[in-house]
């Protein structure tokens, strides 16, 4: 094994935690304005963003490169590309409608907050970056070992804030690619094999460590790569896509390659 593919998100960077402190604090701010309960606007808000995503021309696009309805709602999408630049122009309004639509379900008919905390949201998840205790440890053990690639999902404006409020990471990384500047997204197997090209490797040389069965453990497993599925959560395992190995920490994964 010569070198290591990194998923970012739910890999090395808690987004998962990060985006529900997000909307923790962005409602509780909301219910300093009116009289609301904070958990049932972060689930009405959910629930209004997820649908009105679906209903957007740029859905097909935003499933390609793996862009979800919450990375929408903090996103500016300010990318050179045509599908990048419809994003740009319909996400204030997706931004602002989110979360005048979960007020609205909860009975409060009020615009202007709906648009003030369309604003508060970003700012609150950027300045809430969470990284998993484990990951500064392994990386500093494989670095200078194997070439380190990073491959994510979604919008290079996007996934570079979250690399640029963690500069941590990104030194570690010899290759980091993102999906909407590569043009496809994981689990697409010309990513994987643009990726092997950029590392000059043959794919059983290469170890895939990511948290997404779909994404990075299909995708992986189709140009003939062996994987690593790290279910921190304990989710369900599939019948389909069966990962070479499955972890719950990261550290486990030194022991792998020992």
């Amino acid at each position: 094994m010569k070198a290591i593919f990194f998923d970012l998100d739910d890999t090395l960077l808690w987004d998962k935690k990060s985006v529900e402190t997000a909307f923790q604090k962005t409602c509780e701010y909301a219910s300093t304005k009116v009289d609301i309960d904070p958990k049932k606007l972060e689930q009405a808000v959910r629930t209004e963003a997820s649908a009105l995503y679906d209903t957007y021309e740029t859905r097909s696009f935003t499933q390609m490169i793996g862009i979800n309805p919450f990375e929408g709602l903090w996103g500016t999408f300010d990318d050179p590309s045509d599908d990048f630049q419809k994003m740009k122009a319909i996400i204030p309004e997706y931004q602002k409608e989110s979360w005048t639509r979960g007020l609205r379900k909860l009975g409060i008919d009020n615009e202007a907050l709906g648009s003030e905390l369309a604003h508060f949201f970003p700012n609150a998840r950027k300045e809430n970056p969470f990284i998993y205790d484990e990951t500064y440890e392994v990386l500093d053990q494989l670095k200078g070992k194997y070439t380190l690639l990073l491959m994510t999902n979604g919008s290079p404006s996007l996934q570079n804030t979250k690399l640029e409020i963690t500069p941590e990471i990104a030194p570690y990384f010899d290759h980091i690619l993102i999906s909407g500047a590569f043009g496809k997204g994981k689990p697409d197997p010309s990513i994987f094999e643009h990726a092997l090209n950029l590392v000059g490797l043959q794919a059983n040389e290469v170890l895939m460590v990511g948290d997404n069965l779909m994404t990075d453990i299909l995708g992986s497993s189709k140009v003939g790569m062996k994987s690593v599925w790290i279910n921190r959560e304990n989710k369900q395992a599939s019948d389909e896509v069966k990962p070479t190995y499955t972890i719950e920490n990261l550290r486990e994964l030194l022991t792998i390659l020992a």
